[in-house]
């Protein structure tokens, strides 16, 4: 019941995701079971088999507080659904509800994997040739160097098990590209990586997110979360502004048709809906925050991600290879 267009984008994604995923034994939808219904007839659908409805009361807001929310709204659809998945009666999540009350209840219920001190978001972002991982994008503002290595490691076993990169390069997001740049956070991450099992390949300035250095950026929350929403309003400006002189007058607009195309493949490209949620790595269990104005194909990508996580068994790959760090 959470994100601006709920429960019409939920819903919709549920069903498409039914029509395409077979891997989905059931899907559950979590909420107000008379507006479910309500939404599911509008698809042909009904609760039966695959479709399974839980009636929540509650919901949580995005003006809510993350830890009150948990604590007084025990009977929302996220608190719910979060206990699905802490209960073994599902094996993911996927919301568009407010980010802080997701990580909260998550990271209170579903408790840290084996040896994982703090949880990441991993947020897949376009650049000029394929993707890359930004994380942590969030969920903790606050990091020591460990973490950063941590970060590293479960991006790792994200990009090797379900993006499909076979040595994804990592780097640290820092003010410079030498050794010895950054804050000190930055730099005791740089020397512990060194010395860490993974493809690691320095420091990555902010101009160089785009160009295909790295396949995984690592940072603390409170960097990352700037980053990423620093990207998504350039994102929005750049087409707003292209789109406006395109349409500026008729001779630009019949410039603008020619290469229709090649607009639109860009914008295909940029689109962060054809990418899903981003991923909280490093829980016990299989969480997926989308953006709170989600379109139903972006919430329809999120439960593609949960469905690859889930079968490509991405944190049993987290545990065996934080444990191998943590020996070393």
């Amino acid at each position: 019941m959470g994100g601006d267009f709920a429960p019409a984008h939920p819903v919709h994604a549920a069903v498409e995701a039914l029509r395409n995923f077979p891997a989905i034994a059931s899907l559950i939808l979590v909420g107000d079971e008379e507006q479910i219904r309500r939404e599911l007839s509008k698809h042909g659908v009904v609760a039966a088999d695959r479709v399974q409805i839980v009636h929540a009361t509650q919901i949580v807001t995005m003006d809510d507080s993350p830890v009150e929310a948990v604590r007084k709204k025990k009977d929302s659809s996220m608190c719910r659904a979060v206990d699905l998945v802490k209960d073994g009666k599902a094996d993911a999540i996927v919301s568009a509800g407010n980010t802080g009350a997701l990580l909260a209840a998550s990271t209170i219920k579903l408790r840290a994997l084996p040896g994982v001190d703090r949880a990441a978001l991993a947020v897949v972002i376009p650049k000029r040739e394929g993707i890359f991982v930004l994380m942590d994008a969030g969920a903790s503002v606050d990091a020591k160097p460990e973490n950063l290595v941590d970060y590293a490691v479960m991006g790792e076993a994200y990009c090797r098990h379900i993006l499909r990169i076979p040595d994804p390069k990592i780097g640290t997001l820092s003010n410079g590209a030498e050794e010895g740049k950054g804050n000190e956070l930055s730099k005791t991450a740089y020397d512990l990586l060194k010395e860490a099992p993974v493809n690691f390949i320095g420091n990555i300035e902010g101009h160089a997110l785009f160009d295909g250095a790295a396949d995984i950026v690592v940072c603390d929350g409170f960097v990352g979360n700037i980053v990423l929403k620093t990207i998504e309003s350039l994102s929005k400006l750049t087409f707003k502004v292209i789109k406006e002189e395109l349409t500026a007058n008729f001779v630009r607009l019949a410039g603008a048709m020619l290469v229709r195309s090649a607009f639109q493949n860009i914008s295909k490209k940029f689109n962060a809906d054809i990418y899903g949620g981003a991923l909280l790595l490093g829980v016990n269990g299989i969480v997926i925050k989308a953006h709170g104005s989600s379109s139903a194909l972006a919430l329809y990508n999120s439960l593609r991600v949960a469905v690859e996580a889930v079968d490509n068994q991405v944190n049993p790959h987290i545990v065996e290879n934080i444990a191998k760090i943590h020996d070393l």
